[in-house]
């Protein structure tokens, strides 16, 4: 009895926590769209025309949707040989705080809208579609943005300083009647300025006002290539850092075709090597 136990354990490990097999991929993808599905009908409870009108069905998928979660939940620490290791992990305390908010919402009431954070167990599509290929990239995507973090903070606190100066200058010259009511009001004008967002709760009205706001809305639209300039130049030497490019042994020409054999100036046959540009700024 113990041994069929064990397997059948066994058997539900590999469909719950695997995806080599077409049960656990099949298993997973059931349990995305379920997720989604969950995450839909709290969307539209929150729409009170809806509410009123299938306010009963959608609680009843709701409930169906918990019941499901929590069975899965209790499957989950069945089957792992470590539950200790898994419930406190970081998706077995979102498995967790996927179907528990529901049965709170009798001792709290409104936490139900809590349930959307289910969302966060999407993240399980990286296992099935074997996103772990991508690292390096991603990796590479990392570094170049490590590269680069002292250069792009240098022009966040430039940008900083500058939207301080233009909210100070706004508030001398706009004042409280037209809106600008303190420094830190101005300065919040200047960064939704800056950032062209433009929400329109504050304008200026003076000539002046409007001058400052021009120069503003121009220095924003230019800035906000630097930080992206700034990443790419990082991105494009760790790239090139790590080509493969074709190199001749004998006359150590490297100014060959991708897919050359043999050197077009002395016929040596060709290898590839690492070609190393130093990243580091000297």
């Amino acid at each position: 009895m113990e041994i069929f136990e064990n397997k059948i354990k066994q058997q539900l490990y590999f469909i719950i926590f695997g995806t080599t097999t077409r049960a656990g991929k099949l298993f997973d993808i059931v349990l995305l769209y379920t997720i989604l599905v969950s995450i839909l009908i709290v969307m539209l409870e929150s729409v009170q025309s809806i509410n009123n009108e299938y306010g009963t069905t959608l609680r009843a998928l709701e409930w169906a949707v918990t019941i499901l979660f929590s069975i899965e939940y209790i499957l989950r620490i069945y089957v792992t040989p470590h539950p200790r290791k898994y419930i406190f992990s970081f998706l077995g305390i979102v498995d967790f705080l996927s179907f528990v908010p529901t049965y709170l919402i009798f001792i709290v009431p409104g936490l139900q809208f809590l349930i959307t954070l289910r969302v966060i167990r999407l993240f399980r599509i990286f296992r099935i579609l074997k996103l772990q290929r991508y690292i390096k990239e991603i990796e590479l995507i990392t570094q170049s943005l490590k590269a680069s973090r002292y250069k792009i903070f240098v022009f966040m606190i430039t940008v900083l300083l500058v939207v301080i100066v233009v909210g100070t200058l706004m508030y001398i010259i706009e004042g409280s009647e037209n809106g600008f009511t303190s420094i830190p009001t101005s300065i919040y004008w200047a960064i939704v300025t800056i950032t062209t967002v433009g929400y329109g709760d504050i304008a200026p009205l003076t000539v002046a006002g409007k001058f400052l706001a021009s120069f503003l809305m121009f220095t924003g639209y230019s800035l906000l290539a630097v930080p992206t300039g700034l990443a790419t130049v990082e991105f494009t030497k760790h790239m090139l850092s790590k080509r493969s490019v074709k190199k001749c042994t004998k006359c150590t020409d490297i100014s060959h075709e991708t897919d050359a054999v043999f050197c077009k100036n002395c016929g040596e046959k060709l290898v590839e090597f690492q070609n190393l540009i130093p990243l580091k700024e000297p």
